[in-house]
């Protein structure tokens, strides 16, 4: 008699839990927790009150000031702007939709350095964007200013790709069962369509601040990195390197990983209390 196998195994493409879950493990290990607890273990050889010293000089908080400030600005941004987009190419139809599609994603495929040196010439003061703006006040080229248009630039992808999907999905009857309700469209986009992206909402803007704290080539030219004017603090990390101060490297980065992640776990548990009331 043959045996024939159960439904569970037949399906099961990848290897058991056990294993499946020893190699997850294993791999995020290798490839994430070692090295962030090397750079924790780097900071624990200084005494307190180097640590302190290092981490809250002046320099070095008005480059946390600007970094994460700049980041949060741009990633405000891209949810006003990058759900704009997502709408756009979700619900209407023009020529050329296709090149504005793949346009959305020039962030990811160019290379930073190439973007940084592309914004510094298009925002420069003899610029083609530069030049109308410096006569009316307003400089973009080497200020903070500058950090927050690169940074919104690299941001944009996240937020867009996140809502696209998530507006592909919505039940447009609920939109029109509104409408024959006597809602205006206003109200429409407030009570039934904004309740159901939010939660891609926030994950875009948890997903383009993270990508922003962290960002390096393309600010780096742009900034101008004047100390506590427009210095960002990967910047500043990558001088301390230069300088043989890893200690102090490593300690400015322990405190850019510790804030960005009380930050990106607050918004994940704001997402997650937004999907448990959407759901009600």
């Amino acid at each position: 008699m043959q045996l024939q196998p159960s439904r569970s195994s037949a399906n099961r493409v990848i290897p058991g839990f056990r294993l499946s879950l020893g190699f997850t493990i294993f791999y995020l290990g290798l490839i994430v927790l070692i090295p962030l607890a090397a750079v924790f273990l780097k900071t624990f050889t200084m005494s307190w009150d180097a640590f302190w010293t290092a981490v809250t000089s002046p320099r070095v908080m008005a480059s946390y000031r600007l970094s994460f400030g700049a980041s949060l600005i741009g990633a405000f941004l891209n949810v006003i702007f990058g759900g704009i987009v997502a709408w756009v190419l979700v619900r209407y139809q023009f020529p050329g939709k296709r090149i504005v599609d793949a346009l959305v994603d020039l962030p990811f495929a160019l290379p930073t350095a190439v973007a940084g040196i592309t914004l510094t010439a298009l925002y420069s003061h003899n610029g083609w964007i530069g030049q109308y703006l410096e006569p009316a006040g307003i400089k973009v080229a080497f200020t903070p200013l500058g950090v927050v248009v690169a940074l919104t630039f690299i941001g944009l992808p996240f937020v867009v790709r996140t809502v696209q999907p998530v507006l592909e999905d919505a039940e447009r009857e609920l939109e029109e069962a509104a409408a024959s309700l006597g809602a205006s469209p206003l109200q429409t986009f407030l009570r039934v369509i904004l309740p159901g992206i939010t939660p891609a909402l926030l994950t875009g803007f948890a997903l383009a601040f993270a990508r922003a704290t962290g960002e390096y080539g393309s600010v780096v030219f742009i900034a101008g990195n004047m100390p506590m004017v427009s210095e960002i603090t990967p910047l500043f990390i990558i001088t301390k390197l230069e300088q043989y101060d890893y200690t102090g490297a490593t300690a400015i980065a322990v405190v850019m990983l510790v804030v960005s992640f009380i930050l990106l776990l607050t918004i994940n548990l704001l997402q997650a209390w937004t999907r448990k009331r959407a759901g009600k």
